[in-house]
C-alpha cells in the first residue's frame, strides 16, 4: 500500500499551503515594517538633497552623508523653502521631498500633468535648487540630485541607481565622477545644453565648465549615456522656472 504522502494531491495540497503560509507571514513582515521602510526613504531623501547642496561628512576621495540622525534637523535648517511646479504654477509644498518622480514620470507618459519638486537652499550666503531626476542605465534605473544656483550652474550632485555593474557603471555615485559635475554649465548661448557624460573628452581634468561635458567612466558608456539623457529630459524641464528668476 502506498503512503498518503507520496501521492501527487497531497504534493499540490502541501504546496498550496506553503504558499499561503509564506505568503502571509510576508505579507505580515511588510505591514509590520513599513513604518521603518517609509521613515527610512524619508531619511534617505533628505541626505540626498542635503549631499547635492554640499552638506555632507566628505573626507578625502569618500562621499559620505550626513548621518540619519542629524538630517531631520539640518534638512530644515539649510532647505529654506519645496516648491512644486505643475503647469507653469508654482506652490510650496513642505512634503514636496515625498514626491515619487518615477510615478509623476509615469503620468506625464499617459498625458497627466507632472509635478516637478524643486528644493531651495541656502548655505554660505548661496542659493542652491536642487532637483531629483531619474533615468534609465545598463540594467535598471538610475537617479540623482542636482544643485544649480540661478544660472543653472552645477553647484552638486548626488547619483545612484539599482542594478548597475560594479567597478562600471556603478561608479556614477564615486565622489571622483559626481564631483567632475560641480561647475559645469546646463545653458549654452541662452539654450538649454545639459551635460553630456562624454568618451573620449577633449577635457579629461576637467578644466572648461562651459563645454557641457564631463569625462566618462571606463567600461560603462550606456551607464554614461543613460546620464546624459536623465539630466537633459528632466532638468530641462526646469528650464521655465529659472527664467522667471531673472525677471
Amino acid at each position: 500500500m502506498s503512503n498518503k504522502t507520496d501521492s501527487n494531491i497531497y504534493t499540490i495540497l502541501f504546496a498550496i499551503v506553503m504558499v499561503i503560509v509564506v505568503g502571509g507571514l510576508l505579507a505580515f513582515t511588510a505591514s509590520a515594517l513599513r513604518s521603518n521602510i517609509d521613515e527610512n526613504k524619508r531619511l534617505e531623501k533628505q541626505q540626498n538633497i542635503l549631499y547635492a547642496m554640499g552638506v555632507n561628512e566628505n573626507e578625502g576621495n569618500s562621499a559620505v552623508f550626513v548621518s540619519t540622525e542629524k538630517a531631520p534637523e539640518l534638512f530644515s535648517q539649510y532647505i529654506k523653502k519645496q516648491l512644486v511646479i505643475q503647469d507653469g504654477k508654482v506652490s510650496e509644498d513642505d512634503q514636496a521631498y515625498l514626491i515619487d518622480v518615477k510615478k509623476e514620470q509615469a503620468n506625464a507618459k499617459v498625458g497627466n500633468a507632472r509635478r516637478l519638486p524643486l528644493f531651495v537652499g541656502e548655505k554660505d550666503g548661496k542659493t542652491f535648487y536642487i532637483a531629483p531626476i531619474r533615468g534609465k542605465g545598463l540594467w535598471d534605473a538610475i537617479w540623482a540630485y542636482v544643485a544649480m544656483d540661478e544660472n543653472m550652474v552645477v553647484k552638486g550632485a548626488y547619483f545612484d541607481h539599482k542594478g548597475e555593474t560594479p567597478g562600471l557603471g556603478a561608479n556614477i555615485k564615486m565622489r571622483y565622477f559626481m564631483d567632475d559635475f560641480i561647475g559645469e554649465h546646463l545653458m549654452k548661448n541662452g539654450a538649454f545644453k545639459g551635460i553630456n557624460v562624454a568618451k573620449g573628452n577633449a577635457d579629461p581634468k576637467n578644466e572648461d565648465k562651459t563645454d557641457n561635458e564631463v569625462d566618462a567612466i571606463a567600461g560603462a558608456t550606456i551607464t554614461g549615456d543613460g546620464v546624459s539623457a536623465m539630466i537633459k529630459s528632466d532638468l530641462k524641464l526646469y528650464v521655465p522656472y529659472f527664467e522667471t528668476l531673472k525677471q
